[in-house]
C-alpha cells in the first residue's frame, strides 16, 4: 500500500475504495477482533494514573514547542507542561537543546523567565553560568572551590529532536528517535511542510476531566452526529472514514468531506489563507487527522495543521493546548483554528467536546461506571490503550487494570486485511 505510505496516486485509489469499503459493510470487517470493554480505572484510578506518569509520559516523544518561539540563536523558552522544569534552547550553531532547568549547584532555576534571549544562561541565585549546550562556563569565586572540574556539572541533558520546526522532547534517554518514533507516518507528514510552517497561535485551556476522555473525542467519530450535529456533522461522511492503525500506538483518520464544503468550515477558517502549495488529494478533499502517541491529535490540511495536546493535571483534571500552523498570512490576518475573541475562548467544535467531557468524568466517578465497550470506529482507542500497556509493561499494571492485547500485527500498517475483502 503506498510508497512506504506516501500519498500516491495507487495510494489515495486504495483509500477512496476502502471509503466505499466501510460505507457499504453491514458488520466489522471479517476477522476483526471483538474489543473487550475498557476497565473504567484506567480513568479513574490513582494506580493508572501513576503508571502513565511513571512510563508513558517518561519514555514518549512529546511536543513541546516550535522553532518560532525561539527562532534565533542564543534564545531560550521554558516548558514545564508535565511537572517536570525544562529549558529548552537554541544554540550559537544551530542547535535546539533541551535541559532541566536546574542548577548544577544548589539545583536553583537557571532560568525564571517564560521566553528570553542572552549569550549565557546565568543562574540569579550564585551566579553560575551556562552556554546554549548546557555546559557550565563561570563560577563565581572560583578560588573558593578546591579541585573542581566544570566539565562533570552541565546542565542534565533532556532528549530534544525536531520534525520540521517541531521541537519534540523525550525524557528517556534509551528512547528510540523521533523518526522511528513516528515511523511511516513521518513521510506523510512531508506534504505540509512542516520545516517552513510558522507558529500563528498557541493557547492552553484547563478541562475539568480526564486527559484521556478529552483526548479521545477527538480519535473517534462515532460521537460526531450526537455532540456536533450542527457544526462537524455536515462537512464530514462518518460512514466512509477509514481509520489506519500504526506501530507505537499512532492513528489515522481519513473521512471525505461532501462536495461543494470545506473540513475546515466548522472552525470559520478564513479563506484567504495561504495554501500549502504540497499538499495532496485527500488534504484538500478530506477531513485528515493523526493521533500520535500518546497525546498528540493533529487535523492536517492544505491551508493549515492544526495540534492539540493534551497534558494531565491530576486525575481529574487536564490542559488542553490549541496549535495553528501555517505558510503565512497577511498582516493583522493572523489564524487561529481553534479559539475565539484573540484566543481566550474555544470554538464552537471544542466546546461542544470540552464541555461534555467534564460531564463525562462525573458520571465515570460514579458507582455505575464499570468499562467502556468500544465498537469497530473506535478501534483507535483500544490500539492506544494495547501500546500504553505494552509500554508500562503488563507486569506492572494490576490485571483488573490491563487491557487484552487482542488487535494483532495483521491490523498494523502496512498490513490490512480490509484490502483483500473489497475484492
Amino acid at each position: 500500500m503506498g510508497d512506504h505510505n506516501k500519498m500516491t496516486p495507487e495510494y489515495i485509489k486504495t483509500l477512496r475504495r476502502l471509503m466505499e469499503f466501510e460505507a457499504s459493510r453491514s458488520e466489522p470487517p471479517r476477522d476483526f477482533p471483538q474489543l473487550p470493554d475498557i476497565p473504567a480505572g484506567r480513568y479513574v484510578d490513582t494506580r493508572f494514573h501513576d503508571l502513565e506518569r511513571e512510563h508513558i509520559w517518561a519514555k514518549s516523544w512529546l511536543l513541546a514547542a516550535h522553532l518560532d518561539e525561539i527562532p534565533e540563536p542564543n534564545c531560550y523558552m521554558l516548558w514545564e507542561n508535565l511537572g517536570q522544569p525544562i529549558v529548552i534552547t537554541h544554540a550559537s550553531n544551530g542547535d535546539i537543546n533541551a535541559f532541566y532547568n536546574t542548577c548544577s549547584h544548589r539545583g536553583a532555576p537557571v532560568v525564571t523567565e517564560k521566553r528570553g534571549k542572552s549569550i549565557r544562561l546565568t543562574c540569579p541565585y550564585h551566579g553560575w553560568s551556562y552556554d546554549h549546550h548546557g555546559q557550565l562556563k563561570g563560577i563565581r569565586d572560583p578560588e573558593d572551590f578546591k579541585d573542581f572540574d566544570m566539565s562533570c556539572r552541565s546542565l542534565v541533558t533532556v532528549r530534544c529532536e525536531r520534525f520540521g520546526n517541531l521541537i519534540f522532547v523525550n525524557f528517556d534517554q534509551d528512547a528510540p528517535s523521533l523518526l522511528d518514533w513516528l515511523g511511516p507516518i513521518a513521510l506523510e507528514w512531508e506534504e505540509f511542510q512542516l520545516d517552513t510552517c510558522r507558529l500563528a497561535s498557541r493557547a492552553i485551556f484547563d478541562l475539568d476531566c480526564n486527559w484521556k476522555i478529552a483526548m479521545e473525542a477527538n480519535t473517534e467519530v462515532y460521537h460526531v452526529k450526537s455532540i456536533h450535529a450542527k457544526t462537524v456533522a455536515p462537512i464530514l461522511d462518518d460512514r466512509r472514514n477509514v481509520n489506519t492503525l500504526y506501530n507505537n500506538g499512532h492513528g489515522r483518520m481519513i473521512a471525505p468531506v461532501p462536495k461543494g464544503k470545506s473540513s475546515l468550515q466548522a472552525l470559520k477558517v478564513s479563506k484567504n489563507l495561504a495554501e500549502i502549495d504540497t499538499a495532496g488529494e485527500i488534504a484538500r478533499t478530506c477531513t485528515q487527522s493523526y493521533g500520535i502517541f500518546p497525546n498528540l491529535v493533529s487535523p492536517m490540511s492544505h491551508l493549515a495543521v492544526a495540534p492539540l495536546v493534551f497534558w494531565p493535571n491530576g486525575i481529574n483534571k487536564c490542559r488542553l493546548e490549541t496549535w495553528t500552523l501555517a505558510p503565512q498570512w497577511e498582516e493583522g490576518m493572523m489564524p487561529n483554528l481553534w479559539t475565539v475573541n484573540d484566543g481566550t475562548e474555544l470554538c464552537t467544535v471544542l466546546l461542544e467536546d470540552t464541555q461534555f467531557g467534564e460531564k463525562i468524568q462525573v458520571s465515570m466517578e460514579s458507582s455505575g461506571f464499570k468499562g467502556v465497550p468500544l465498537s469497530y470506529q473506535e478501534a483507535r482507542i483500544y490500539h492506544w490503550n494495547q501500546a500504553a500497556d505494552n509500554m508500562i509493561g503488563a507486569q506492572n499494571i494490576p490485571e483488573e487494570l490491563r487491557v487484552k492485547q487482542v488487535i494483532g500485527k495483521e491490523w498494523i500498517y502496512p498490513n490490512d486485511p480490509r484490502v483483500a475483502q473489497m475484492g
